[in-house]
């Protein structure tokens, strides 16, 4: 992988379907299940684990925590009382993708039948006040605060 100034270099150098592409790297539902708790502050194995309806299993986590690390999409510190305790956050790639799950988030409220958690309540409730637009910014600079305040940049 290159620098995070720099692109994600492509395996296949043949003629490629961008949506493709994508699917490649994100398209399984644990990675952007892992990114959207990241923008809701969950940022140790145990909050993963635990806060998260979706019950993902350890070694799925595991190994999904190390392709977004590899991708350049999140990163860790160590936790200063506990070394052991990882601390992840979102690189400004990662919070780049807030923008997918909002458009996934908007498709399934507008096209899916389903009880809405309290959280996806809120969410609409925000998408009926103000432009996707707005709250796509709003989203990506609540997670940069988040970020600045725990981890310092």
């Amino acid at each position: 992988m290159s620098p995070l100034t720099d692109k994600i270099e492509y395996s296949d150098d043949s003629p490629t379907c961008a949506c493709k592409v994508s699917l490649d790297y994100l398209g399984d539902k644990w990675i952007l299940i892992i990114i959207r708790d990241l923008f809701r502050q969950r940022f140790t194995f145990t909050h993963f684990l635990k806060e998260s309806k979706e019950k993902i299993a350890t070694n799925i986590l595991s190994d999904r925590l190390k392709k977004l690390r590899k991708l350049e999409l999140i990163n860790f510190r160590l936790n200063e009382n506990n070394k052991k305790i990882k601390e992840y956050y979102l690189t400004n790639r990662g919070v780049e993708l807030y923008d997918i799950i909002f458009q996934l988030q908007l498709w399934s409220v507008n096209n899916v039948n389903f009880t809405f958690s309290e959280n996806t309540k809120k969410w609409v409730d925000l998408t009926n006040k103000i432009s996707k637009e707005e709250v796509i910014r709003r989203n990506k600079e609540k997670y940069r605060e988040f970020r600045k305040k725990m981890f310092g940049f």
